[in-house]
């Protein structure tokens, strides 16, 4: 066994909070027992393994029927803010910061006069398609974006935190309770009683003047991968008060009731055809591009980059480098003709990027629009690399996913958030499996997570002690920390950083 024996100054400096970032007791990063085996099943039968993710689906929606109540709260307080002329705005990190900004979408599409309606997420839009590093990991950063996005005196925040102890988001609903009289929304997806050992977590749950939300529905379908069920419950907690009005209770409990049962009928495996057909251009050396109706673009786009740091793949490429490394699969919407329209068609509003001095105009609006998601960008991109289009289109009721010969159609009639909610979740299993035909995690452990933050460390740590711990070698924390720095100082930020620390002892 070899010990790194000269640690970085990062590494010092992370053994020092390590242990407000341990989060190994926490639901949402434990191991489904259900999918134990997801790698394997996966590699030889592709239909099983997606009931088997389906199955974790319908269980998470079956533990959001007793939550009806307090959505009716939220939903109220949501239509009383935006009767009486005020603004509602939502806020999150990676996979919750790009839920608010769906859902912000989303009801721009329906009201599209109506302005009321504003998201932001950690490290601005540029983060919808590539995470800032380190943002979520300070308050300040949260407290920051929430007063220069412009919220004021009576205006509502919900913030969303899968795991119910993000920084950032902790900053912005503390600021919140401070600046407005509306007590602001925490929405979260573990136990309270885990939450209360993580300092931070217990001061939020004890702050009287802001509203707690728990919408705990067990453990990810891949451990720690909170873009999944976690995101889904608070997607739909938030979007059905939203998106919908509602008479009274009673007609919000049937909507709710009858909306989570609508949830379960599609059947994911039809979609078995066209996920071994991605995996197999992946392993061809090809490359996918997905082509999108603009009003489904956002939830496709939410997909395909959150992709990126659970498995280790390179983010889309931004054409203002020099010969970037290209993404497995880019999103381009159908009929944007420059990167700036398709931008606008994308959000629904001009892109918010942030423009921080101290950022270096490196995720400024020039940086956002580098991604280029227009046919101008299609058409580059193809003649560039070989190739496949997927096209995913909205006819009417239906919903159409085609790619090369094979192609898909579902019926699910008109409601943007149904709609949003079944791609998101449609999409999240077939992305996995296709991740798991190309080995980037074992059973159901993340082995290919990027540590881009404090508690994606964590995560790799406990990863490696867990796969060491099945080889029967017990290393400490720290001995495992110090190989996780020591290889990300190494490796390309795509390389397999657990299985590597894993191969040192």
């Amino acid at each position: 066994m070899r010990i790194p024996v000269s640690p970085s100054t990062k590494t010092k400096a992370f053994l020092e909070i390590s242990s407000q970032f341990k989060l190994g007791h926490l639901v949402t990063e434990s191991f489904h027992h259900k999918t134990t085996n997801l790698s394997q099943l996966v590699s030889h039968d592709v239909k099983q393994a997606f009931k088997v993710l389906q199955e974790v689906d319908h269980d998470a929606l079956k533990l959001l029927k007793n939550k009806s109540t307090d959505l009716w709260k939220l939903a109220c307080d949501i239509q009383d803010t935006l009767s009486s002329g005020h603004k509602v705005f939502m806020c999150g990190c990676g996979a919750t910061g790009r839920l608010s900004l769906v859902l912000e979408t989303l009801y721009r599409q329906k009201y599209p006069d109506n302005h009321q309606v504003l998201s932001f997420m950690a490290g601005g839009d540029y983060a919808l398609i590539k995470s800032v590093e380190s943002f979520e990991d300070k308050t300040e950063y949260g407290e920051r974006q929430l007063m220069e996005i412009g919220f004021g005196a009576q205006d509502l925040l919900l913030a969303s935190t899968e795991g119910g102890e993000t920084p950032f988001v902790i900053g912005a609903v503390q600021k919140a309770s401070e600046v407005s009289k509306r007590r602001p929304y925490f929405l979260y997806c573990n136990p309270d009683e885990l939450l209360f050992s993580i300092e931070r977590s217990k001061n939020v749950l004890d702050q009287k003047t802001i509203h707690k939300v728990n919408l705990t529905v067990g453990p990810m379908a891949i451990s720690g991968s909170t873009r999944m069920q976690s995101s889904t419950a608070l997607m739909l907690g938030i979007g059905v008060g939203l998106l919908n009005r509602f008479e009274d209770q009673l007609a919000f409990n049937n909507f709710y009731a009858d909306f989570l049962d609508k949830l379960t009928q599609t059947d994911y495996s039809l979609f078995s055809p066209l996920t071994v057909l991605e995996s197999t251009l992946y392993k061809e050396q090809k490359y996918l591009n997905y082509v999108a109706d603009p009003h489904l673009a956002i939830s496709i786009l939410t997909d395909t980059t959150e992709r990126s740091p659970t498995f280790s793949l390179r983010g889309f490429e931004n054409g203002l480098d020099d010969h970037p490394p290209r993404a497995l699969s880019y999103l381009f919407i159908s009929g944007a003709q420059s990167s700036s329209e398709a931008w606008s068609q994308l959000l629904h509003r001009e892109p918010r990027p942030l423009e921080w001095s101290e950022l270096e105009n490196k995720i400024n609006l020039k940086r956002v629009l580098g991604f280029d998601i227009s046919e101008s960008g299609l058409k580059k991109r193809s003649q560039e690399v070989s190739s496949v289009e997927f096209r995913i289109s909205q006819n009417g009721d239906h919903v159409s996913f085609k790619c090369s010969d094979h192609e898909l159609s579902v019926h699910w009639g008109q409601d943007s958030l149904f709609n949003h909610l079944m791609l998101k979740m449609l999409l999240n299993a077939h992305s996995t499996l296709i991740m798991g035909i190309l080995g980037r995690y074992e059973g159901n452990v993340m082995t290919w997570v990027r540590p881009s933050n404090n508690k994606l460390i964590d995560r790799a740590a406990r990863y490696v002690i867990q796969v060491l711990k099945q080889k029967n070698k017990h290393p400490s924390y720290e001995e495992v920390v110090l190989g996780i720095f020591e290889e990300i100082e190494q490796l390309d930020e795509n390389g397999p950083v657990v299985m590597k620390v894993v191969d040192k002892f």
